[in-house]
């Protein structure tokens, strides 16, 4: 009943609800009690691993910030990383409080930089985080993100060469941003692929002004074969994916051997995949490109 009046209520309203009462509703995802917990997890985690125990990346997957279980299965690989190095870059993630990055910033202690092309979201954010979350180095950019200007927009903002993280989801040309980012080495890479598209190797061409829906909700981004291909040719390994399986998540190859690469059909196992497959169906023979490594 909560949902149904919210949505009835004026942009301005939600935007300051959000804003100055979304800390009332979130409390207990930033206690202590939250924080042992996690700190808990990444001592067993680290314990395991010296012991040559191995988890399942689809085993230790949970949600706190984040939109599905990517909280979980990022602080698992962090945790075998030893958090060493605690930076992040996301962008396509609102105002950043529900995002792949938030609770890495609030339980362990990363820095880092959000964008997007919601001036709103950003200032939101930015209330957020200062005020609730003790010593958080953030910046929140507003910009429109585009392959032309992303490696300026990271470096103006002081990140350059190795962090942690790399976080995109733009509903959009993900794929051609990530292509064209040279100004940073991340360990882990999140990215969001079509799954829609299912084995395909398919990329939606490259429209610098793009901007979500476009001209058909389903007809952007590029298929999880593809996304792959592109990581691959980065000097990164497949490792899994959320449950739904369109956020993948890829590891630097020189790190951690013992997290075995997984294919991409192992990540497309989850029932709605097949539902999802058939929307790709009114879009199957508009323009696709494939790139060639």
């Amino acid at each position: 009943m909560i949902r149904i009046i919210y949505r009835l209520f004026p942009d301005f309203l939600k935007h300051l609800i959000k804003k100055y009462l979304r800390f009332y509703f979130i409390k207990e995802k930033l206690s202590s009690v939250e924080n042992n917990f996690q700190k808990q997890k990444v001592i067993k985690y680290q314990q395991d691993f010296s012991n040559g125990i191995m988890s399942k990346i689809n085993n230790v997957g949970h949600k706190n910030f984040s939109q599905f279980e990517e909280d979980g299965i990022l602080l698992y690989i962090f945790s075998l990383l030893n958090f060493s190095c605690p930076t992040f870059v996301e962008f396509g993630a609102d105002d950043g409080i529900n995002s792949n990055s938030a609770n890495l910033i609030i339980h362990h202690g990363f820095s880092g930089l959000f964008i997007d092309g919601n001036k709103k979201a950003l200032n939101r954010g930015e209330y957020f985080f200062n005020r609730y979350v003790k010593d958080s180095k953030l910046v929140f950019h507003h910009a429109f993100i585009t392959a032309e200007n992303i490696n300026e927009l990271i470096n103006s903002n002081g990140i350059n060469e190795e962090i942690g993280l790399l976080s995109i989801d733009i509903d959009g040309n993900d794929y051609w941003v990530w292509k064209a980012i040279t100004s940073i080495n991340p360990q882990v890479v999140v990215i969001e692929t079509h799954n829609e598209f299912g084995m395909n190797d398919i990329i939606v061409p490259y429209d610098s002004n793009y901007f979500y829906p476009g001209i058909h909700p389903d007809y952007h981004g590029a298929s999880p074969v593809a996304m792959n291909k592109l990581a691959n040719s980065k000097g990164y390994r497949l490792i899994g994916a959320n449950e739904l399986g369109f956020n993948f998540f890829f590891l630097r190859n020189d790190l951690l051997p013992q997290i075995k690469e997984c294919t991409v059909e192992s990540c497309l196992q989850h029932p709605s995949n097949k539902e999802a497959i058939k929307k790709f169906e009114p879009i199957k023979n508009w323009k696709y490109v494939k790139d060639n490594f």
